[in-house]
């Protein structure tokens, strides 16, 4: 008997990049920024970002919408970034002559850096199925009104005693 494989409808589409020559805490400064926001709006924000990650990040995030759109039929407008994840690569080690002879050591950090996206509108129909049952789930707006308001904070510069000590 041979078993047909169902079809996932929920599937993920990602692009990996590997060894590229930066730190991956410069690159998680910027994939930090994007992580669960939409394709257009991305594409927008590493454009108009200062930084040197938003370039090889924007080749990665359209890379992965190409995969979407090419290999799984998904339309662009409706995907999501929903996992951005940034690894530590290997360290490349050179040696830089110095004076007298000597030698100093440079070392140039690398990252993987792996960006997922998911199609929206597969959801949307799961989402209509169950939304009585969800807004039933939800805390009542009164709950959280006034919650906090008759709290006063106490830290060691509003008290005046950082400046009383002598």
């Amino acid at each position: 008997m041979i078993k047909k494989r169902k079809t996932n409808p929920y599937t993920e589409v990602y692009a990996l990049g590997q060894h590229i020559c930066m730190s991956a805490h410069k690159a998680r400064r910027v994939i930090d920024q994007i992580r669960g926001r939409s394709y257009e709006k991305t594409l927008m924000i590493l454009e108009l970002m200062p930084y040197r990650a938003c370039y090889p990040i924007f080749k990665l995030v359209y890379s992965a919408a190409a995969n979407a759109s090419h290999n799984m039929d998904f339309n662009e407008a409706s995907l999501v970034i929903s996992k951005a994840k940034v690894n530590e690569g290997t360290t490349v080690k050179k040696l830089k002559p110095r004076a007298r002879g000597r030698s100093y050591p440079i070392k140039r950090p690398t990252c993987h850096i792996t960006i997922v996206l998911k199609d929206i509108s597969l959801y949307e129909y799961e989402y209509e199925e169950y939304k009585d049952y969800i807004i039933c789930l939800r805390k009542p707006e009164w709950i959280d009104k006034n919650k906090y308001t008759n709290r006063t904070r106490h830290d060691m510069y509003s008290s005046g005693g950082l400046w009383d000590k002598k």
